[in-house]
């Protein structure tokens, strides 16, 4: 259980290692981000379904937000009904992709994941993390907002309320 936490908490340490450029020192928790603006999104493959890959190469064209979680991390779990919300509030105007981090793929997402239990949510699975380490994540929830030429808007360590106006104006 504590192997995901560590390696996630390993990428702010090799954040040279990744050749990150110093705008991604970290910024406040639960706030906005705008520093790296304009970093074009990681092309690094993740799973749809189990087997099925894509990248958000194929959403080109649409914003994207991307929310990395995990079924062990308590405040992904927290914001998750919010973005079901803000995911079926934006309809095609954003695609909200929960992208999870779980060691143990399929079988946490899938049960957190029962039928019915969120109305717009589709989960994918990046394992073995390549997506978290390629943007310097340093900690679960991450989420990044991606606009339609793929280059990252913003991007918060931490949760949002989702639901505010000022991430709704931001969107």
């Amino acid at each position: 259980m504590f192997a995901p936490i560590a390696r996630l908490f390993m990428v702010a340490t090799t954040a040279a290692a990744l050749a990150l450029p110093a705008a991604a020192a970290p910024a406040a928790i639960n706030s906005i981000d705008r520093s790296l603006a304009g970093t074009p999104a990681p092309r690094l493959m993740f799973e749809v379904t189990p087997g099925k890959k894509t990248s958000l190469a194929a959403f080109k064209g649409r914003r994207v937000l991307v929310n990395l979680w995990a079924t062990w991390c308590a405040p992904c779990i927290a914001e998750m009904p919010d973005l079901d919300k803000l995911a079926a509030t934006k309809g095609d105007k954003l695609l909200v992709i929960p992208l999870s981090q779980d060691m143990e793929g399929w079988q946490a997402v899938n049960k957190f994941f029962k039928p019915g239990k969120f109305k717009a949510l589709k989960p994918m699975l990046d394992q073995p993390g390549s997506f978290a380490e390629k943007i310097g994540a340093r900690g679960l929830p991450m989420s990044v907002l991606y606009d339609e030429k793929g280059r990252e808007v913003w991007r918060v360590a931490g949760t949002l309320k989702w639901s505010s106006a000022e991430v709704s104006a931001s969107l």
